[in-house]
């Protein structure tokens, strides 16, 4: 299974989705993760607590997970995890090390 991770090392799931500035891409299987790569993208984020959800950045967000299956991330926002589901894209928003299996 192919799944993306925010994170600001690639080792371990320690960023909120909408701060990411690349999400880290690994195929999962019995073996262990396997690093596929390092996929830049336009934060989700302004940096203003109050914005309003930018669909022109997401789409681009979306698309650069688009073969993903799964994101983990520190924290996500409802409507950018709402979007997520709606292409099929599971979220989970737990921090912690790299997952290890499916």
């Amino acid at each position: 299974m192919r799944i993306a991770i925010a994170s600001t090392d690639g080792k371990s799931v320690d960023e909120h989705f909408g701060r990411a500035r690349r999400f880290w891409i690994y195929d999962l299987a019995a073996g262990g993760p396997r690093f596929v790569a390092a996929r830049p993208v336009t934060p989700l984020s302004t940096g203003d607590p109050d914005h309003p959800f930018d669909e022109g950045r997401f789409a681009g967000i979306a698309e650069v997970l688009e073969d993903c299956r799964r994101v983990y991330c520190a924290r996500i926002g409802e409507r950018p995890a709402v979007e997520l589901a709606a292409r099929g894209i599971e979220v989970v928003a737990r921090p912690g090390p790299l997952p290890a299996a499916p």
